[in-house]
């Protein structure tokens, strides 16, 4: 003998089916459309750091103290290059000769007095509480996804905005992004990012590593107070042990594409000229 499965009880279950199918669709084109809005605003964030692929920054890095006083200071010149490709060349005397060569995820220090190049992390200091990562990579839509976490006051009283910008006031409202890395070779694995609500510019971040361990807490100053165009400086708040600031000041930006043998490190272990 065969069952039949009565058909008032059919039209039930395909219409069941049906719904579930469209309504399942739905919620994926909405997460896609999320995931491609959260990527959109990060590029155009990004145009405030990184304005062309492939850009030659001067750059001085400042320690502060606690109580003020200036502790040190140092300059480089960073070649950052699409493809996350960058050469930090090292220019104060105390530094003079070693370069940090940044390849996707590898990272490299060379010493004018060693025939090798050293393995290094992103997370290796440069100065006060800058490292590697810091100063070598310039963009975030590369390297994270994330969502858009909602609108949110610029400043807070721990991590206030910029004073030199009145557009992104304490009292202003930002947009708050919650953004994971996609790779493990990046400095932070997860950073929340405000950013202003009319331009997307750069307002304030607090950088997590891979123990979700809140490191740094980051401002961003830009060039213009009502329209930016570019950060000036990005200050860094140590969250981990000193209560120094460092501040990275970009002193200059100008397009420019190195030759591909100053990215090969063991053609930069031969310490050739670069200028």
């Amino acid at each position: 003998m065969h069952w039949r499965t009565p058909e008032s009880a059919v039209m039930p279950l395909i219409l069941q089916t049906l719904v579930t199918a469209l309504l399942w669709t739905a919620l994926s084109a909405q997460a896609q459309d999320a995931q491609q809005n959260v990527a959109a605003l990060l590029k155009a964030t990004d145009k405030f750091r990184m304005s062309a692929d492939n850009l030659q920054v001067e750059t001085q890095i400042n320690v502060i103290n606690a109580d003020g006083t200036p502790d040190k200071e140092r300059r480089y010149t960073v070649f950052a290059q699409a493809n996350r490709q960058s050469l930090v060349l090292m220019q104060s005397p105390a530094e003079k000769g070693q370069k940090v060569l940044m390849l996707g995820d590898d990272f490299w220090l060379l010493m004018p007095s060693s025939q090798r190049p050293l393995r290094i992390t992103p997370m290796q200091k440069l100065l006060g509480d800058a490292s590697t990562g810091d100063v070598a990579t310039m963009s975030w839509a590369d390297d994270y996804t994330g969502k858009l976490a909602g609108n949110e006051p610029c400043g807070t009283a721990e991590q206030p905005a910029p004073p030199s910008d009145p557009s992104s006031a304490p009292s202003s409202m930002c947009q708050h992004l919650s953004l994971t890395a996609t790779r493990k070779g990046v400095t932070y694995q997860r950073i929340e990012l405000w950013i202003g609500q009319a331009q997307h510019e750069p307002v304030r971040a607090d950088l997590y590593v891979l123990s979700d361990k809140l490191a740094k807490q980051a401002r961003f100053v830009m060039d213009h107070p009502v329209k930016p165009t570019t950060v000036t400086e990005m200050v860094l708040t140590d969250q981990v042990s000193n209560h120094k600031t460092t501040h990275v000041r970009y002193l200059s930006r100008r397009p420019r594409q190195v030759p591909p043998e100053w990215l090969n490190p063991m053609f930069l272990v031969r310490n050739p000229p670069i200028e």
